[in-house]
């Protein structure tokens, strides 16, 4: 089982995202939905980083 409070504090915390810049539910949906993008794309730069590290040495 994950907690997802981890997610949200790394976004606070690493990417200093303390409020969001637009107004209304759609528009904050949007940008909830791109912080999570930015979120899981570097989570998967880290895991190939990680795998080409190992394929290599």
């Amino acid at each position: 089982m994950h907690e997802p409070e981890s997610v949200f504090g790394q976004m606070k915390n690493n990417r200093g995202f303390r409020r969001f810049l637009l107004r209304g539910l759609p528009k904050v949906s949007l940008e909830v939905g791109w912080l999570s993008l930015a979120h899981n794309l570097q989570k998967k730069a880290a895991v190939d980083r990680k795998w080409q590290m190992v394929s290599q040495g």
